[in-house]
């Protein structure tokens, strides 16, 4: 005789068959019977899920980013309808744009109250569908097992993405007969993991074969396919220099040799410029995204392009492609490697040396090793990164802080950079900070954030308390919006409008939030304030001191070709 059982409780029963550790989440008026059930579910003999309390629905969802980021696994957020739903939606876009693995499920009013404004109702499903994978209503408890498992396979499967789930409240309470978690591994007309075209794998070989300047451009992709054996064996082989991505900066130790680092507006110079002079470019598991290509007319023209990306939208959609390999890039690099020739272009990758150096001399040195002067961003970063060797997590807020953490972060492990990459969003950082931490307990994570990022987000301070989340902050305080006065001062005749910050005392809030804290003004002491951080168990708080007015440099100025980058101001 099968089990009758509430919708709440099958909603526990399905996410432990996902394997579901850790919840983010905020209760409210409409999923209060699902937190009913949690309370037995996360403690005691029935305890599965640890659930992190977070103190704005909008944490909840980055915090969920953050985990997944790291460990490879989906990350969960429950809240409730109305407000708390709406809340999530911006993280929700971000994790559309990055394809991140996430679930959010979502109290709803009951069915038969949908469509009368009531209290906190909203059509989230019409909301979220622009902006997700896939959204749905749970209208009916019998449908929670298939539900469940169904938005977890398409959060996963594929080019990975968010997933939302209404939950309204009869089906939460009413009840349904228990045969078992749902296993679901097919949807019609959804292809996650399409057949690699042999021609397509021929010809790409057959090009590389040829070219006597390769140059690879390598994404996310590659992460989130856990392809990096692949991608050292297709690179070595041939023996291509790489560029990568802001999401793909972990897919490939800053040390490997072949590295030739960060694509991009604030990138590598040389990247930029020998972009122009390459004749194949192979992108794996990259968009082509606009920070990348700078003016897309003129990217890259004398090129011959190969594509291989798990989506058949990204092909064509930015640049065009003359070769498109479409399927898992897990799949489709051995494929091309296997019919690749042992390459040696020794001349061609010498060639990026005269610009790096030119770069080192000019930007590079005076960015982490000032002589006088104000604290830079720079050094701060570098002070970090070699403090802790490349073994840490680096998570940026967004701005003039993302692009230098970036930039001067060393990578030495996969999965080592979480930031906001396609929506930017401004007070990502702390939250998915501390999901990183859950996502990667042995790990150090290291959190830059200017000053304004940090205040966007700066209730989720509580959650580090409660949680004693061992996320260490770095806070690159300017008194600015630093990103856009750069901007304002380059593009808008430096009229800067409402761009420079009044800050609080950030030593009385970390205070107040009983959190470790120092402040360095000079940089004799810096290195002694990073040791006495990454020494402290627990969370802290490094607040530096930093030059106003300094630029994130080299750039590649918008509407501008690749090989117009600037060094200087």
């Amino acid at each position: 005789m099968k089990e009758t059982i509430t919708g709440r409780e099958a909603l526990m029963r399905a996410l432990q068959a996902e394997g579901v550790k850790t919840i983010f989440g905020y209760p409210g008026g409409s999923i209060m019977p699902v937190y009913d059930s949690l309370y037995d579910y996360t403690r005691g003999e029935k305890k599965a899920f640890n659930h992190v309390l977070v103190r704005h629905e909008q944490g909840a969802v980055h915090a969920a980013q953050g985990y997944a980021r790291v460990s490879g696994e989906v990350g969960v957020t429950i809240v409730t309808s109305g407000p708390g739903a709406t809340n999530t939606l911006t993280g929700v876009a971000d994790a559309m744009l990055d394809s991140t693995p996430i679930v959010v499920i979502a109290g709803q009013v009951g069915i038969n109250a949908l469509g009368t404004d009531a209290f906190q109702e909203v059509d989230l499903v019409g909301l979220a569908q622009p902006i997700s994978k896939w959204s749905y209503q749970i209208r009916h408890a019998d449908d929670v097992a298939w539900a469940v498992s169904r938005a977890f396979y398409i959060a996963r499967s594929g080019r990975p993405g968010p997933v939302v789930l209404d939950f309204p409240k009869n089906a939460q309470t009413h009840t349904c007969e228990w045969s078992g978690p749902a296993h679901v591994d097919f949807v019609r007309s959804y292809v996650p993991y399409p057949t690699p075209d042999d021609s397509a794998i021929s010809e790409a070989a057959r090009l590389l074969n040829e070219s006597k300047r390769p140059l690879a451009l390598v994404g996310q992709g590659v992460e989130l396919g856990n392809a990096h054996n692949e991608l050292l064996e297709l690179i070595e082989k041939a023996d291509i220099p790489v560029g990568r991505t802001l999401l793909g900066l972990s897919a490939l130790s800053s040390r490997h040799p072949l590295n030739k680092g960060m694509l991009g507006m604030h990138g590598q110079y040389s990247l930029n410029m020998k972009t122009q002079e390459a004749d194949v470019i192979i992108a794996i598991g990259m968009r082509f995204s606009d920070r990348v290509t700078g003016l897309p007319s003129t990217y890259a023209r004398q090129a011959k392009i190969i594509h291989l990306d798990i989506d058949k939208a990204e092909i064509d959609k930015c640049i065009k492609t003359d070769v498109a390999v479409i399927g898992d890039c897990k799949v489709t690099m051995p494929a091309i490697t296997r019919l690749l020739k042992k390459n040696d272009h020794t001349e061609w990758k010498q060639s990026f040396d005269a610009y790096a150096q030119m770069e080192q001399q000019q930007v590079v040195e005076p960015a982490i090793h000032p002589k006088d002067g104000p604290l830079l961003m720079g050094e701060v970063v570098n002070a970090v990164a070699e403090a802790t060797k490349g073994e840490a997590i680096l998570v940026t807020d967004v701005g003039q802080n993302q692009m230098l953490s970036a930039r001067y972060f060393h990578y030495n492990r996969k999965r080592s950079i979480v930031t906001s990459g396609g929506l930017g969003t401004m007070g990502f950082g702390m939250p998915a900070a501390i999901g990183a931490t859950f996502g990667a307990p042995d790990r150090t994570v290291c959190m830059f954030c200017g000053d304004g990022g940090f205040q966007m987000n700066l209730q989720e301070l509580g959650t580090i308390m409660e949680q004693q989340a061992p996320v260490k902050m770095i806070l690159l305080n300017n008194n600015y919006l630093g990103n856009v006065r750069q901007w304002q001062d380059m593009f808008w005749e430096q009229r800067r409008s409402f761009t420079p910050m009044l800050n609080p005392q950030y030593r009385l809030i970390a205070e107040a939030y009983a959190i470790p804290y120092s402040l360095v003004t000079d940089r004799a002491d810096l290195n002694a304030a990073v040791s006495r951080m990454l020494s402290t168990d627990g969370p802290f708080i490094l607040e530096c001191a930093i030059k106003e007015d300094a630029d994130v440099m080299p750039m590649t100025a918008p509407g501008k070709s690749v090989d117009e980058m600037m060094l200087t101001i």
